[in-house]
């Protein structure tokens, strides 16, 4: 066990989930600092110190570098603690695996934002368009796990768990994507439910 301090800035529910998936594959301490930008106060002012966006999940290593970006604090971790299994040994495997992690990043968590989020990202006013932006961008989220599924789900079956299951067991939970699964790619749906019964994916 690692005793150097982590900071992790997060939410349950959050994509910090993953993160401390991670930190508690590869046997590290951290501490959580409660910081979300929809729950204002000090966890959230002090993570705005160190990442100006407010984004959770924000990790601060022990020497104090500060990573942001779920992605790019799995793949910092896999490679870090490679004992800990996040990414595959095989080269192969891990660089479709980096490039799940960044599709999940660069496509899904956008049209999540978008969809929690509509008034944000249209000048619009009404009640009405802001709804149509919403389910434009859950359409959207909806065919990106689509083609995660057709790409990616055979990266899913690493034993144990890695840093793409953990990201998918996560990100998966949001804006209706499971019942979306469950209808278009029920053999994904599956995976995904079993994978979060996994005891490497289960949260304190």
């Amino acid at each position: 066990m690692n005793d150097a301090p982590w900071v992790l800035y997060g939410a349950p529910g959050s994509g910090s989930d993953a993160v401390v998936m991670a930190l508690r594959a590869c046997g590290l301490r951290h501490r959580l600092v409660l910081a979300a930008t929809w729950e204002p106060g000090e966890g959230l002012d002090a993570l705005r110190r160190i990442n100006p966006l407010g984004q959770v999940p924000t990790l601060q290593l022990p020497d104090g570098t500060v990573l942001s970006e779920s992605a790019a604090i799995l793949i910092h971790l896999g490679l870090q603690f490679p004992a800990a299994g996040l990414l595959p040994a095989d080269p192969g495997r891990r660089a479709q695996t980096l490039r799940g992690l960044v599709f999940i990043a660069a496509n899904c968590y956008p049209a999540v934002s978008i969809s929690d989020y509509p008034e944000r990202w249209t000048t619009a006013t009404s009640v009405s368009a802001q709804a149509k932006v919403r389910a434009a961008a859950r359409a959207q989220l909806h065919r990106a796990w689509d083609i995660f599924a057709e790409q990616f789900s055979a990266l899913l079956d690493e034993e144990p768990p890695g840093a793409l299951a953990m990201l998918a067991v996560v990100v998966s939970r949001w804006s209706g994507t499971r019942a979306h699964l469950k209808r278009t790619r029920p053999a994904m749906h599956q995976a995904l439910t079993a994978l979060a019964e996994h005891p490497r994916l289960q949260l304190p």
